[in-house]
């Protein structure tokens, strides 16, 4: 029966998903690439900047991949997962809060510190997400895993929309000129950022590392972890085969997120329109994160990825043809249908045929596929771009991953990877204590 302390952890854990999804809206979607492309890298060709804000994602993307494991097995046997996430979170903080004071051409300093600050964004959220497992019972897992989602929609749009309205109407807020509002608008976001990080802090207890046996520095055990890891993937078929899977499928996705603006840009439409549609996006995902934490109990995670993935599907061909700015806005409201979904019933997903006594490490592999898929599709629809000097195709490209991802999801079986993972579990405990 869940009780008044459940629920707080709970809840304490999905809002750092309010708090941070402030930086993935306002930030990453959203007034970054708009003000890149016509404030700092102004003058310059649109195939050109958006191969230059390509780089910068895949860059961040490149760093936090090879850390993530790493980082994993150094928090899974110290048993520091909330302070790394404190350490990641405080850098995104702390380069978000200093974007505004950028001056105008000095694209490559932009470029720096958007790097860093999503490094920190996305460096936090692999020690976030370890940490459901000791949050969440598995019953509820879809449910909990989807209300960090929601949250993050409803959070980041409320602060979103807020934004909007500064840039719109700047003189209401005592602002020059819109400029001067995205300006405020990224220090919201840091400051945002910041305040709603303090309930995972506070609430959310640090998982202790039961393993039997000496304590040992936690960085050299983690290092030590980390030799073993990829042997562990590798006994875990099954695991490796969803992760193959969702390397592909959610590099469609986040691409998409990183660079709709900058190809809505490209295809001429109005700056205005983009936004709105973005704000359509979050609203939207709301309701839809959480109808998808109910999907995944009735129907199974497995079911509610497939629908998100082809829903996609069709996104990246409808985008291809699209000419008005209504078609961008119905197909922002589309993705809010099944964006949450698919990252939230793929990490419980995950939950179930990883060993919970290694979360963090296993996380930290799920990341790393995670970010490096990001650092092809934003190079992918950079590179078709110039190539052919016509952005649909670019985006026309990512329907790819999103055909190779779902099949190879279709091979994986959650009943055996759950049996392998408890196996895995029970010989690490047998192999300190001395069991046969």
């Amino acid at each position: 029966m869940e009780t008044i302390s459940d629920r707080k952890r709970i809840f304490s854990w999905a809002f750092y998903d309010w708090a941070n999804s402030a930086f993935a809206t306002t930030v990453m979607a959203g007034f970054f690439p708009l003000f890149f492309k016509q404030y700092w890298s102004a003058g310059t060709a649109a195939t050109v900047s958006t191969f230059q804000l390509g780089a910068a994602n895949s860059t961040a993307s490149i760093i936090v991949a090879f850390l993530a494991p790493i980082l994993g097995a150094i928090a899974d046997q110290g048993s520091v997962r909330k302070k790394f996430l404190l350490y990641f979170a405080a850098m995104g903080i702390v380069m978000t809060g200093a974007l505004p004071f950028v001056a105008r051409g000095n694209w490559e300093a932009a470029i720096a510190l958007y790097i860093f600050a999503t490094i920190g964004f996305s460096g936090g959220n692999i020690f976030y997400d370890a940490l459901i497992v000791n949050v969440a019972p598995k019953e509820q897992m879809d449910s909990v895993s989807a209300l960090g989602f929601a949250l993050g929609y409803l959070g980041g749009g409320l602060l979103f929309a807020l934004n909007i309205t500064m840039t719109l109407t700047p003189r209401t807020f005592g602002l020059n000129d819109a400029s001067e509002a995205v300006r405020l608008s990224f220090i919201s976001v840091a400051v945002w950022w910041a305040i709603f990080s303090i309930p995972l802090l506070v609430f959310v207890p640090e998982p202790k590392n039961n393993t039997p046996g000496p304590r040992r520095n936690p960085v050299s055990a983690g290092f030590q972890q980390l030799k073993t890891t990829f042997k562990k993937v590798r006994r875990l078929r099954v695991v490796c085969l969803f992760l193959l899977g969702y390397w592909l499928y959610i590099d469609g996705l986040d691409t998409i997120v990183r660079m709709a603006v900058d190809y809505g840009m490209s295809l001429g439409f109005a700056s205005k329109d983009l936004i709105t549609a973005l704000l359509i996006t979050q609203f939207v995902g709301f309701p839809a994160a959480m109808a998808f934490g109910w999907i995944g109990e009735k129907l199974g995670a497995k079911t509610g990825i497939f629908m998100g993935i082809t829903v996609y599907l069709g996104v990246t061909l409808w985008g291809f043809f699209m000419q008005e700015a209504w078609e961008f806005y119905l197909i922002a409201a589309v993705i809010g249908l099944v964006q949450g979904g698919v990252q939230s019933l793929s990490r419980s997903f995950y939950t179930r045929i990883i060993p919970k006594n290694q979360s963090a490490e296993f996380f930290g592999f799920y990341n790393l596929l995670g970010k490096f898929a990001a650092v092809i599709g934003p190079l992918l629809m950079g590179w078709v771009g110039v190539l052919t000097g016509n952005a649909r195709y670019s985006i026309l490209s990512i329907s790819i991953l999103f055909l190779c991802g779902g099949a190879l999801l279709a091979f994986v079986n959650e009943d055996e990877g759950r049996r392998l993972a408890e196996q895995l579990e029970r010989r690490s405990f047998d192999s300190c204590t001395g069991h046969p």
